[in-house]
């Protein structure tokens, strides 16, 4: 079978797959009853297609529930709107237990959002919700975005959920910059993955699965990165911690389970880092 994925806008519908699945499994750790529809036959044909699937769908699973913890924990201390910039098909307005006063704003290419209006066009969601279809790699729209959000709420944060790994360095730096410029904009969620990751990603048959969706962020240090424009992290979520938490540890095959008892801890303890999601704050200025 040929790669299904022929856009990276794609990827939510192979996102959504593995939260569908989740769902149904009787020790499910959340709910996300729309996201079987909103992926629909081509989210299930990627999801099968994918090399080491079971590792990927581990990892939308726990940064699902990274992030959900994230949203909650923000807003329960003030935060009056969620920008979620490359949204996908997420469904956190429609599950997540907030106040329904909160605004929550999606934008994301004019396609996706368009189809995911007409999915959800009978489902009512649990606060302020609106979308707007905007290409972030257009600096003029990105700029009005974010213009008009810094006008209208006081303290936002902004999730980009697997966004940031599919953009340049030099986007992802236009993007934090235009954040730190405006001052409401208090807090950023944004994927960590460290170069040995993204060297794994660009290997061999992976490279060719992903050739129309590849990995382009590739700074030399990550959190000096993005403290050099701007941000710095406030909390930092490893996936494989993270797991353990839950209950859910990593799936490996039995080569790699020999492999670790024979590992150093300090070598062991490195790898377990490889992924995080990371709560970013403005840097304080010096």
């Amino acid at each position: 079978m040929q790669p299904q994925i022929d856009h990276v806008s794609d990827t939510a519908l192979w996102v959504a797959t593995y939260r569908a699945e989740e769902t149904l499994r009787p020790d499910a750790l959340f709910q996300d009853p729309l996201a079987a529809q909103l992926a629909g036959e081509k989210g299930r044909q990627i999801s099968e297609t994918v090399q080491r699937s079971k590792y990927v769908k581990w990892s939308v699973i726990i940064r699902t529930c990274i992030i959900d913890r994230l949203v909650t924990e923000q807003v329960a201390q003030g935060v009056d709107l969620v920008l979620n910039l490359g949204a996908g098909l997420d469904t956190r307005p429609y599950r997540l237990k907030l106040p329904p006063g909160l605004r929550w704003v999606e934008a994301d290419f004019p396609a996706l959002i368009e189809e995911k209006n007409r999915a959800l066009a009978q489902e009512t969601p649990l606060v302020q919700l609106s979308r707007r279809a905007v290409d972030l790699s257009n600096d003029t729209a990105r700029a009005q975005l974010l213009d008009e959000l810094q006008a209208s709420a006081k303290k936002i944060l902004v999730i980009t959920e697997g966004v940031v790994p599919y953009l340049s360095n030099e986007q992802v730096a236009a993007l934090g910059k235009d954040l730190a410029a405006r001052d409401h904009f208090r807090f950023w969620v944004a994927d960590y993955n460290s170069p040995r990751v993204l060297e794994y990603m660009r290997k061999g048959k992976r490279l060719n699965q992903f050739r129309n969706a590849p990995f382009l962020f590739n700074p030399p240090e990550w959190f000096s990165f993005f403290l050099s424009i701007g941000w710095q992290s406030r909390e930092v979520k490893y996936l494989v911690e993270e797991s353990k938490r839950l209950g859910r540890a990593i799936p490996m095959p039995l080569i790699a389970r020999v492999f670790k008892i024979f590992i150093a801890k300090k070598k062991f303890e490195e790898m377990s880092r490889y992924s995080a999601y990371v709560l970013l704050e403005p840097a304080k200025k010096s």
